[in-house]
């Protein structure tokens, strides 16, 4: 990893919850940038070079505080306490079964109505980046425990962007947090068909029609990206386009601090995105049912397919799954997993 930038500036962007929420800054010796709120410790700008010398936003975002209080798609966001789905709105612990929040149909996702996407992180700003914390409560949206969670953000001189997650419990619980940002490494507003995508996983979870796990392992097949165009895997029907929202199991990679899970590249710009992490699987999920009320960043508001998330993260429903990775999280142990979004350009 690069040396971690050290220019790091910050406005008031407004309150919520009777909380102040601040707009930061981090910059780096070429002059790329990315851009932070306290507000979800959302990641809100990330404006790098193109091939061609260009400076532009390659995530999707918006400019106001009001925009992702209202906001219903976790543009950018940290997703708690559980990224992604559990079956039923329930898991057993203990013999113990806790009931969640089902916000998406029977199910829970991303950490039901009380999720982390909507609150106010407190913070500090260290040497290289940017620390957020935040205490979720015992039963906090159905989930056992007082649970701490600090999101650390670095932007190094090398365009890294590394996030890393740190939590603890004072009850046995189940964690899975990630980051909800929307890829576009166009900057024109042009949707992500042309986008080109490599994943580093042979296998993916078998999911049913609500993207609940079955529980099964299964090879790729036709959803394996090896440097693929995401038109390719798109089903066109007579109703419409279907993306993708699937799980990809990364492949296990020897003598490494951090896997690489994927890479992203757009010709005409000639940006690339190169994806590591400590976590097991990523989420790819080609925003199809993305809507925003509010403008983003190119002036217009986001309809499905502007942007492509790649969020790394634990298995969706693993605590009713005994054959997945665990997510329980126990008492004196602590969560400590990272993910590191770099870019860079292909001349």
């Amino acid at each position: 990893m690069g040396k971690s930038a050290t220019k790091i500036s910050y406005q008031p962007w407004g309150e919520h919850a009777g909380k102040q929420v601040s707009l930061f800054k981090i910059e780096n010796a070429g002059g790329a940038y990315v851009e932070l709120t306290n507000y979800g410790a959302t990641l809100v700008s990330v404006v790098v070079s193109d091939a061609h010398g260009f400076y532009g936003n390659v995530v999707l975002g918006y400019t106001s505080l009001q925009a992702y209080a209202d906001d219903n798609c976790y543009i950018g966001s940290t997703i708690g306490r559980y990224a992604n789905r559990i079956a039923g709105a329930k898991f057993k612990l203990n013999n113990t079964t806790y009931n969640l929040e089902n916000n998406d149909g029977k199910n829970t996702n991303h950490g039901g109505y009380s999720g982390f996407n909507s609150r106010v992180f407190d913070y500090v700003i260290t040497d290289d980046g940017l620390s957020f914390s935040m205490q979720s409560k015992d039963g906090d949206g159905g989930y056992p425990g007082n649970l701490e969670l600090t999101v650390n953000y670095r932007w190094t001189d090398l365009n890294e962007l590394i996030i890393s997650y740190h939590a603890s419990t004072d009850k046995k619980t189940v964690a899975n947090f990630t980051n909800h940002a929307y890829f576009n490494l166009s900057n024109g507003g042009a949707k992500i068909f042309d986008h080109s995508l490599t994943v580093y996983a042979d296998n993916i979870l078998e999911s049913d029609a609500e993207y609940i796990p079955t529980g099964l392992i299964k090879p790729a097949g036709e959803l394996k990206f090896e440097g693929t165009s995401i038109r390719n895997k798109m089903l066109i029907k007579e109703d419409g386009i279907t993306g993708l929202n699937d799980c990809y199991l990364l492949n296990e990679q020897s003598d490494v601090n951090y896997k690489r899970a994927a890479e992203l590249f757009e010709k005409r710009s000639g940006r690339k995105l190169e994806v590591l992490t400590t976590y097991p699987a990523m989420m790819v999920y080609t925003a199809d049912y993305l809507q925003s009320e509010y403008p983003g960043h190119n002036g217009h508001q986001y309809k499905p397919f502007e942007g492509l998330c790649l969020e790394c993260q634990y298995y969706p429903d693993s605590p009713n799954h005994a054959n997945f990775p665990s997510t329980v999280l126990e008492v004196g142990d602590i969560y400590q997993e990272t993910i590191i979004y770099k870019f860079g350009i292909v001349a």
